[in-house]
């Protein structure tokens, strides 16, 4: 018999590649929507092949036969604590009560156990989302991924095209961030969520860069190398991330907003990956920082 995995969040661009995914490699793939989700979105599901399981989350019942028979519970849920804590909390209670013997939160970022309270809030919640799910009944695999590698194409201070500037903090210039395509982090959770051995945490990156790096890789791609812009020492760009947050206090209702994304930014210089799982999985491959950029 096929595994059945269950996607939450399928509607999203990471769950639909998830989804994509374990097809391709053969298990029959149910996703969640919620009641009221986009009919074209569950429409493009539908057509992949996929079964769709609509519910409402407030109800117990409609989760837990959702859940009935599934191996494997892949979370894509994206948002804040009444997404992350209590509608995953939900989902996890459903998956507990149905006998699954396994789940995959919503993690996907940066390894947040190097990482202290208050540095980043929407990694804080997935720390209590973790608290409480590692009390329950079932196994649990998490998988950090760094930063998506999208955002480099955003004009981040880390990539600066407009200003042909990277940005780097005090004794940072060689420090290693970590980052992995969406499809990358899709093809490598569908291969985790079919691994009943995969572990508590698996880390990964598709390539791994400096500020160092960045220089000779804008010089390879956009044919000039961008200049280091020193910003300070990381204590300082924590200090001005608190103060620009206090003074927008309507950011705590948004998922991105701009304090949200320093956040961002300075977690990628302040914890990194020790080690990498990218070889579990051999048969995968993986996009490297200059296909990103191109």
């Amino acid at each position: 018999m096929k595994n059945i995995i269950l996607v939450a969040g399928a509607t999203g661009s990471l769950g639909e590649k998830i989804c994509r995914e374990l097809l391709s490699r053969g298990a029959n793939v149910r996703a969640l929507v919620r009641t009221g989700s986009k009919p074209e979105k569950i429409k493009v599901l539908r057509d992949a092949g996929i079964e769709i399981f609509s519910a409402d989350y407030n109800d117990a019942s409609q989760l837990t036969t959702a859940c009935s028979g599934v191996s494997c519970v892949v979370s894509a849920l994206a948002g804040l604590h009444e997404v992350i804590v209590e509608a995953q909390s939900q989902l996890l209670d459903a998956a507990v009560d149905a006998g699954i013997p396994r789940f995959i939160p919503s993690d996907f970022c940066t390894d947040y156990t190097q990482l202290p309270e208050d540095c980043n809030r929407n990694f804080d919640l997935r720390k209590t989302f973790s608290r409480i799910a590692e009390n329950r009944p079932i196994r649990l695999t998490s998988v950090f991924n760094g930063a998506f590698s999208y955002v480099l194409r955003f004009g981040i201070p880390l990539l600066n095209q407009k200003d042909q500037s990277i940005a780097y903090y005090e004794g940072k210039t060689d420090w290693k961030i970590d980052f992995t395509s969406l499809e990358d982090t899709a093809a490598f959770t569908a291969a985790a969520a079919l691994d009943d051995s995969a572990p508590r945490f698996l880390c990964i990156a598709g390539f791994r860069a400096s500020p160092e790096d960045f220089v000779a890789l804008s010089e390879k791609v956009f044919g000039t190398p961008f200049r280091l812009e020193h910003n300070g020492t990381l204590d300082q760009f924590k200090e001005t991330i608190e103060k620009v947050r206090k003074a927008h206090p309507e950011g705590e209702h948004e998922l991105y907003p701009a304090w949200q994304q320093m956040q961002y930014l300075y977690s990628m210089f302040a914890a990194h990956h020790q080690e990498l799982d990218n070889d579990r999985y051999p048969d995968l491959s993986w996009q490297t920082a200059e296909e990103t950029l191109r």
